[in-house]
């Protein structure tokens, strides 16, 4: 889904016209608003089916209907995309509020702009899918808990919070989501006990043994284990 994603957002980046930046934004934002919401309302459906999976595979008895997450409002999405395009427009050189992201050559600003497009659409999409799963999970008298499940190619961020396991409970509402973040929230029910998967119990010997007890400097700390010994090593570590 966020290959597709992805692929819609880039071809919308050809009604921005850079001549007249004025005029064509808006069209751009209202049609990045349609995709983002389309892609939410999926992100939503595909969220509820994999509760109603990981219910039934726990072997949760009885009957529980998934409260299905709506879209961002417009105006959150808007507010994003503003932000993801803030350096597209052109400054005064000689401004000293002038940034040296707004300093550089148009081609490159819409690059930039259109990658932090990318991320930012990403965000708003996933986090319907998640906040689906955690309200089902505050709701469903049957699930006591969820837990962060953090990908292979995840900052160290992510692999941290993913090694807790299963200690978010039902009313724990912040997910802590950073742009182009594509972490799950995996429901924990009644009587189910969890295990980390096998990266996320490496994960976790890489922070006991490197930065666990280092108050105030674990994630560098960790973040160094990470790129120095784990097998399968952050982007750009080597």
């Amino acid at each position: 889904m966020t290959r597709l994603l992805v692929r819609d957002v880039r071809g919308l980046r050809r009604l921005i016209i850079p001549s007249r930046l004025q005029s064509s934004v808006p069209d751009w934002l209202a049609a990045m608003n349609a995709v983002v919401e389309q892609y939410a309302r999926t992100s939503s459906a595909l969220a509820a089916e994999f509760y109603d999976g990981q219910r039934d595979a726990a072997g949760v008895p009885g009957v529980f209907t998934v409260p299905v997450a709506d879209p961002p409002p417009p105006e959150q999405t808007e507010a994003s995309l503003r932000w993801a395009t803030k350096d597209l427009w052109p400054r005064d050189p000689e401004d000293d509020r002038t940034t040296e992201a707004q300093r550089q050559p148009v081609d490159v600003r819409l690059a930039q702009a259109e990658k932090k497009a990318e991320q930012v659409a990403q965000k708003l999409v996933t986090d319907t899918g998640r906040g689906t799963v955690q309200e089902a999970v505050r709701r469903d008298r049957q699930a006591v808990a969820w837990a962060r499940a953090a990908a292979l190619g995840s900052c160290a961020f992510c692999r941290l919070l993913a090694t807790r396991g299963a200690v978010y409970k039902q009313d724990t509402v912040d997910f802590r989501a950073h742009d182009g973040c594509h972490c799950g929230v995996i429901p924990i029910f009644r009587g189910q006990r969890f295990e980390l998967s096998s990266h996320a119990k490496e994960w976790e010997r890489l922070y006991q043994e490197y930065a666990a007890g280092h108050s105030g400097d674990q994630l560098r700390l960790f973040r160094r284990a990470l790129a120095e010994h784990d097998s399968n090593p952050l982007p750009g570590a080597h």
